[in-house]
C-alpha cells in the first residue's frame, strides 16, 4: 500500500546545473568593462576642481617649501617603491605552485643583500639630513626677506574664531581679511588672545603657531596680485572650520588707495571696540577699522605676562592709555 506524497521522481532529485548562455557572459563582461571605465572617469570629474595649494606656490617661500617637499618625497620613494615591487614579485615568484622557483630552506644570509639594505637608506638619510639642515636655516620664519622695498608690518591676533590684522605703521586694522601689496615682503608678528592657534596661507608659505602671551614672527611675500586662501591649521573649538580669511595681494598703488579708504572707516579699533570684537563668534564677516589704539597689540600680549606698566585691553580706554604712557616714560 502506497501513501500519497511519499513518492519522488528521480528527475526532481537530480541537481540541475544551468550554464550561462553567450548573452549572459557578454553582459557580465560588458558590466565589468563599464565599471572599470566609469569609476576612474567619475573620480576624475569629482576631483577635477580640487587643487593642492602647497603645489601651486605664489611666493618665494612657498616655492622653496614645495621643492623641499617634492625632493624629500622622491628620495623616500626610492626605498618605498622597490620594497613594494619586490614584495609583490617575491610573493608571485615563490608561490607554492611554482616548481621552477629555487627552494632553499636553509638559506639565512646574503652579504650583498645586507649591503644594499643598509647602504641605500643610509645614503638617503644623509642626503635628507643635509637638505633639512640647509632649508631649516634658509626657511626660518624669523629670518627677514631680502628686498629693495620696505616691508609692510602686520600684527596678527588669533581670536575665537576670527583673525584680527593690525597695520601699526598705518593706523588701520581688519578682521578676516588681509590686504597686502604684491612684491613687498610682509613682516608678521603673531599672538593669540585665547587658545593656541595656527596661522597658515598655503600658497605663500610657512605655517606658524600663535600663542597667548607670546610673540612669534613670520616673513612672507606674494609675488603677483591675487586672492589667496588663509586659514587656521589647528583645531581650536566650535568655530574652527569657519576660521578662514582672504589674503588679497594688490599692486602697490592699489594698496595705497586701500589704505586711504581704510583710514576713513567709520569705526575705530580702540580698547572698547576690541573687547566686542574679541568675543567668541563664528562666521565673522570681514571688517575694516580706522584709528587703531597705539600699542594695542602689545597690550594683548602683556595682559598674560603682567609686566609693570603694561596696558590691559580689558580695562577702559583711559586706564589703558595711562598705563601705556607710563611704560613709555
Amino acid at each position: 500500500m502506497q501513501t500519497r506524497g511519499t513518492a519522488r521522481s528521480p528527475m526532481i532529485s537530480t541537481p540541475i546545473h544551468l550554464s550561462p548562455g553567450p548573452s549572459g557572459t557578454s553582459l557580465r563582461k560588458g558590466l565589468r568593462v563599464l565599471r572599470a571605465g566609469l569609476v576612474p572617469a567619475l573620480a576624475a570629474v569629482l576631483l577635477g576642481g580640487c587643487t593642492i595649494d602647497l603645489l601651486e606656490p605664489a611666493g618665494e617661500i612657498a616655492r622653496q617649501e614645495r621643492t623641499l617637499i617634492l625632493v624629500a618625497l622622491g628620495l623616500m620613494l626610492l626605498v618605498v617603491v622597490p620594497v613594494i615591487a619586490l614584495t609583490l614579485w617575491f610573493g608571485w615568484r615563490y608561490r607554492a605552485s611554482n616548481a621552477r622557483a629555487t627552494y632553499a630552506p636553509t638559506w639565512a644570509h646574503s652579504t650583498r643583500i645586507e649591503a644594499v639594505v643598509w647602504a641605500v637608506p643610509c645614503v638617503i638619510v644623509a642626503i635628507l639630513g643635509v637638505l633639512i639642515w640647509r632649508t631649516t636655516r634658509t626657511l626660518d620664519p624669523w629670518r627677514p626677506l631680502e628686498a629693495s622695498v620696505r616691508p609692510v608690518r602686520v600684527q596678527v591676533v588669533a581670536l575665537n574664531w576670527k583673525w584680527l590684522f593690525i597695520y601699526p605703521d598705518y593706523g588701520v586694522a581688519t578682521v578676516n581679511r588681509l590686504e597686502i601689496p604684491a612684491g613687498t615682503p610682509i613682516d608678521f608678528e603673531l599672538t593669540a588672545d585665547s587658545l593656541m592657534n595656527s596661522f597658515f596661507i598655503p600658497r605663500l608659505g610657512s605655517q606658524v603657531y600663535a600663542m597667548a602671551g607670546m610673540r612669534t614672527q613670520l616673513h612672507l611675500v606674494a609675488e603677483a596680485p591675487g586672492t589667496y586662501r588663509g586659514m587656521s591649521a589647528a583645531f581650536s573649538g566650535e568655530g574652527f572650520s569657519d576660521m578662514h580669511f582672504d589674503t588679497v595681494a594688490v599692486s602697490p598703488a592699489d594698496f595705497e588707495a586701500w589704505l586711504r579708504d581704510a583710514r576713513r572707516a567709520p569705526r575705530a579699533m580702540d580698547a572698547s571696540r576690541y573687547r566686542v570684537v574679541s568675543l567668541p563668534s563664528t562666521r565673522g564677516e570681514p571688517a575694516v577699522y580706522a584709528g587703531v589704539e597705539p600699542d594695542l597689540f602689545d597690550g594683548i600680549v602683556d595682559r598674560f605676562t603682567r609686566r609693570p606698566g603694561a596696558a590691559d585691553v580689558c580695562t577702559p580706554p583711559v586706564i589703558a592709555q595711562a598705563a601705556t604712557a607710563a611704560r613709555k616714560e
